[in-house]
């Protein structure tokens, strides 16, 4: 029997909401794989894995909270594996680039039998709008356990580009795009493009990361996330990927989005719009981002810094 259907796990979060809307806009059946659909999908509830995948053909697949976490690599692996006998046939995945856990992840994923394509995604420009980040700059300024080591943040809109490609050509399977944006900018240079975008005077600054955790504990953000964080700041932060990567233009034949590009984009809606006191001539209020809310307030890729959804 043909399965037409397209799942898209993380369907609500940065890459699957986009990867859904592009699909849906072709006129490709779509089913979303999130907690709150019907059937809903969970990760950590395996019960719900065979509904989600009954008559899917192809799938797209981002982990929650992040490929770095301990037990991704074998519900990745078990996912891939029970989706091919289900009948899935392609199988594209959302991974993190420069991270060693994610590999795993892509090769259990390779190995279960369905053609295969790796989206290997640096940190989003979704972060700093759609993320954590969105808090902190809204009131004056980011605190962050991280220095000058350039990172070339990648457009979701591109991520998701290159996802629903894979998913509805022929041509990208066995491949890993590595995706990246054009040129790579410190975080304090961002937070400098946001500000001229947004016409606001915006603050960053390094904060030594046993700070940073404790602070996040105290405002209730889940150990394991706190964990992943460090992981990420201390480790997959290093200048590891620094460098730009030809995954955009290889797979859609044009070059990335630049960060300046999403930042004027993003002003233009005004999400980065300072509070009212500020709106009126108050000096604008100043702090490290210690009030981000915990659970699903925190995700990748969701993520989360890290590409995850």
């Amino acid at each position: 029997m043909r399965q037409d259907l397209t799942l898209v796990l993380g369907g609500t979060g940065k890459t699957g909401r986009r990867v859904a809307e592009r699909l849906w806009a072709r006129g490709v059946p779509t089913r979303l794989g999130s907690r709150a659909a019907g059937p809903p999908f969970d990760w950590d509830d395996r019960a719900t894995w065979a509904p989600a995948l009954a008559g899917v053909g192809r799938a797209y697949v981002s982990y929650y909270p992040d490929l770095a976490v301990p037990g991704a690599r074998d519900a990745v692996g078990a996912l891939a594996e029970q989706a091919v006998a289900a009948g899935v046939g392609r199988l594209v995945l959302l991974s993190g680039r420069g991270e060693e856990e994610a590999k795993r992840a892509e090769r259990a994923l390779a190995g279960a039998g369905a053609e295969w394509t790796v989206v290997r995604a640096s940190w989003f420009a979704q972060n700093f709008d759609e993320g954590y980040l969105l808090e902190p700059i809204i009131d004056g300024g980011v605190a962050l356990p991280v220095g000058d080591v350039p990172e070339p943040f990648i457009d979701a809109d591109d991520i998701a580009d290159v996802a629903v490609a894979a998913l509805t050509e022929d041509g990208h399977a066995g491949e890993v795009y590595e995706v990246t944006g054009p040129r790579a900018l410190t975080f304090a240079e961002a937070i400098d493009e946001i500000g001229r975008a947004s016409g606001r005077r915006l603050r960053f600054e390094q904060v030594p990361m046993e700070a940073y955790g404790i602070a996040m504990a105290e405002a209730g953000v889940p150990a394991e996330i706190i964990g992943l964080m460090r992981y990420l700041f201390t480790e997959v932060l290093d200048g590891r990927n620094v460098a730009t990567a030809d995954g955009v233009r290889r797979a859609l034949g044009r070059e990335p989005r630049d960060f300046r590009d999403f930042a004027r984009r993003a002003a233009a809606t005004g999400v980065w719009s300072a509070p009212v006191g500020a709106r009126r001539g108050a000096t604008e209020r100043w702090r490290p981002p210690w009030g981000w809310p915990s659970g699903a307030g925190w995700s990748a890729a969701s993520s989360s810094p890290s590409p995850a959804s």
